[in-house]
């Protein structure tokens, strides 16, 4: 009898352990030399620095609103309503992916309803957010959670329809419950999805965080570049976009990490191959 169990060869981890270090350098370098080309491009003329401030002045203006009170308090805004938002969506999609995917006709039944409302984008419900809500919290909420909610719920979709018909059928001649059926069947195989789903929700959930407090007005940090936009403060302007940009950077690291942590036991998470 022979048995297939999954190893890594010693060369793999050593390029897996070498490749680390030289990602993160020439990540820096990238990063660097993109900075650098923004000090210098305003600074010769090319481009005018009322509309592009150099790096230098881009970076004592970050400095400016990190000492800000104010700053903080629409970064906490813009955090609450990605992270509230971001669970409701999470909740629902995988309830209803739950449920949907355990009905057949249930799911034959909402499958043109999915396709048709997965498409509309969010920023298409900024009236009806704002009617209902005006510049409320709830307003992000709305459009957070139905950009997010779409992610997660197809994926589980996916991931219901990928499980093993074989160990199904065992566990439904065996009489298993479909609480039991779920748990010991579909979820394994459907969470890996499920973190794929909540991983690209994030970033969604955090692009329409910004985007409704931008459009909308709504506190947050899209509120305080529009105001900085309409006052012309340029270099508060681009300090915040930089804000948002390593926001939506902590953001992705953090899911992935999550993500990583939660199928430790999947073979696509521990890249062995069985020889």
């Amino acid at each position: 009898m022979t048995t297939d169990t999954p190893t890594k060869t010693p060369a793999a981890r050593g390029r897996g352990v070498r490749q680390g270090p030289v990602d993160a350098a020439l990540g820096l370098a990238g990063l660097a030399g993109f900075l650098a080309l923004v000090e210098v491009v305003p600074r010769t003329g090319l481009v005018s620095p009322d509309y592009l401030p150099p790096t230098s002045r881009i970076a004592g203006a970050l400095a400016d609103e990190l000492a800000d009170p104010a700053f903080w308090t629409a970064l906490g805004d813009t955090l609450t309503g990605w992270s509230v938002g971001l669970l409701i969506a999470t909740v629902l999609g995988v309830a209803a992916g739950t449920v949907i995917s355990g009905v057949p006709y249930l799911r034959r039944a909402t499958a043109s309803t999915v396709e048709f409302l997965r498409p509309i984008p969010s920023v298409a419900l900024i009236p009806l957010a704002v009617l209902l809500y005006g510049t409320d919290l709830r307003s992000t909420l709305l459009l957070v959670v139905y950009a997010a909610f779409w992610q997660i719920l197809v994926q589980v979709l996916y991931g219901a329809q990928d499980v093993d018909p074989v160990p199904d059928e065992t566990a439904r001649s065996y009489g298993l419950s479909a609480r039991a059926r779920i748990r010991h069947v579909v979820w394994p195989t459907a969470l890996p999805y499920v973190m794929t789903g909540v991983r690209l929700a994030a970033s969604v959930a955090l692009i329409l965080a910004v985007t409704a407090e931008l459009v909308i007005g709504s506190p947050g940090l899209g509120a305080r570049i529009a105001v900085a936009q309409t006052s012309q403060a340029v270099p508060e302007m681009y300090a915040l976009v930089v804000v948002t940009g390593l926001l939506g950077l902590v953001v992705n690291v953090g899911a992935r990490a999550v993500e990583r942590r939660a199928l430790a036991w999947h073979q696509s998470v521990r890249g062995e191959v069985a020889v």
